[in-house]
């Protein structure tokens, strides 16, 4: 009994490491990109360009959303200060909905896990999203709503650091890129213990977890199954947020936990609505709760929550179609070598090495220039119960590589 234990344990641990070695070079190299944009176009830039035309103002916020941080926090906080500049309802949904499912990064995460159908669904999902959002706000019209979520926001108003400037003038500026280092160093800040924590989660799921487990949650999953009727989606989708509440880790560090319900059977639709699930838990809840009021808090969730059902049964029925819905057989990343010389190895030895030079530049060199960012206020006692489970963590993979490689 014990020395399966320590087998399964070691097994864990490698697993862990093994899926973070995978993502490395895709981490540094999505927020590198998100925190040179983020320097570069500020929300001011981004409000005076969306301007009051409706449509222009959602296709913009999309791109806006899609080309900033997939933080939550972060995007919460952007989301909010659009708002509060003028943006409408409509287009400040549609910047959050992008920043936290449109985003470079998360794709690029999605591809190593999951494959491309996955991506296709992550960002035409994300797209649906906006959509049905935007009809949603058009059907209900909550106007005394959105009205008194503008009187709850504060009236002062931020300034933008170097708002004057072109991103011309600044890309050839070595104080630009310092503060592109401070905001690598604090995208790294922002999800360390969220990736650590859903990635240990994913290596002990992946050891010890037995597929029975997974029959049960999501119905009629194993033995292959992949046929399944449309109550059967819909409570894949239900149960996938429901799970990603429990785990209240973002999507970021959720991703090869979608990936092993995948494997272990859950429908496309289940595990897209997993996926989806980051604006929908408690913290969001909480944050929006601070800056809106409740009732416009509640009113989001129900928004998020009713779009995310609608687009994972569109894409399910949509791929279906076309009959591109992924093989689960496919995508078994337990069984992959992970620490062998490949492509992946020099990505992460070169994304490593990036890394080092932005934290010299950043926290060194330039270590006097102040570069804050606003982010949405954190539940201190989450952020201590993931520092200390992070830390704990740390601890279990320590162990686990011990066993694995030096005890078994």
């Amino acid at each position: 009994m014990m020395n399966k234990f320590l087998e399964q344990w070691g097994e864990a641990a490698n697993t862990t490491l093994g899926f973070f070695w995978m993502a490395v070079w895709a981490f540094a190299l999505g927020y590198l990109i998100s925190s040179m944009i983020q320097v570069f176009v500020t929300e001011k830039k981004m409000q005076n360009a969306m301007g009051k035309d409706q449509r222009k103002a959602v296709l913009l916020g999309t791109f806006f959303g899609f080309i900033s941080s997939s933080c939550s926090f972060a995007a919460l906080a952007s989301t909010k200060s659009l708002f509060k500049k003028g943006a409408s309802f409509v287009a400040s949904i549609a910047f959050l909905l992008a920043s936290t499912n449109l985003v470079i990064e998360l794709g690029i995460i999605i591809s190593i896990f999951l494959g491309w159908q996955f991506v296709v669904g992550e960002y035409v999902g994300g797209i649906l999203l906006i959509l049905i959002s935007w009809l949603l706000i058009r059907l209900i019209n909550p106007k005394k709503l959105i009205q008194k979520a503008r009187k709850n926001l504060s009236e002062k108003d931020e300034d933008d650091d170097d708002s004057s400037k072109s991103w011309k003038k600044k890309i050839k500026s070595e104080e630009s890129w310092a503060k592109v280092a401070k905001q690598y160093g604090m995208e790294w800040k922002m999800v360390w213990k969220d990736v650590t924590v859903g990635f240990t989660i994913a290596g002990i799921v992946a050891a010890f977890v037995p597929d029975s487990f997974f029959e049960t949650l999501f119905i009629n999953t194993g033995d292959g199954n992949t046929d399944f009727g449309f109550f059967t989606i819909l409570e894949h989708i239900i149960v996938g947020p429901v799970t990603a509440f429990l785990t209240f880790i973002g999507s970021m560090g959720n991703i090869p936990l979608a990936a092993l319900l995948f494997g272990k059977g859950v429908s496309f639709a289940g595990v897209m609505a997993f996926i989806f699930s980051d604006l929908v838990v408690f913290p969001v809840l909480r944050i929006n709760a601070k800056y809106y009021g409740w009732k416009m808090s509640l009113f989001i969730l129900f928004l998020l929550f009713t779009a995310l059902v609608g687009t994972s049964l569109a894409l399910h029925y949509g791929f279906e179609l076309f009959n591109i819905i992924p093989d689960a057989s496919q995508v078994n990343i337990q069984e992959q070598e992970f620490f062998k010389i490949d492509y992946t190895f020099f990505l992460n030895l070169a994304f490593i090495a990036t890394s080092g030079y932005l934290i010299y530049l950043g926290f060194f060199k330039k270590k006097d220039l102040m570069y804050m960012k606003e982010m949405a206020p954190k539940s201190k006692l989450l952020e201590s119960v993931l520092k200390y489970a992070a830390l704990v963590c740390y601890v279990w993979l320590a162990g686990g590589m011990v066993v694995k490689y030096l005890i078994n």
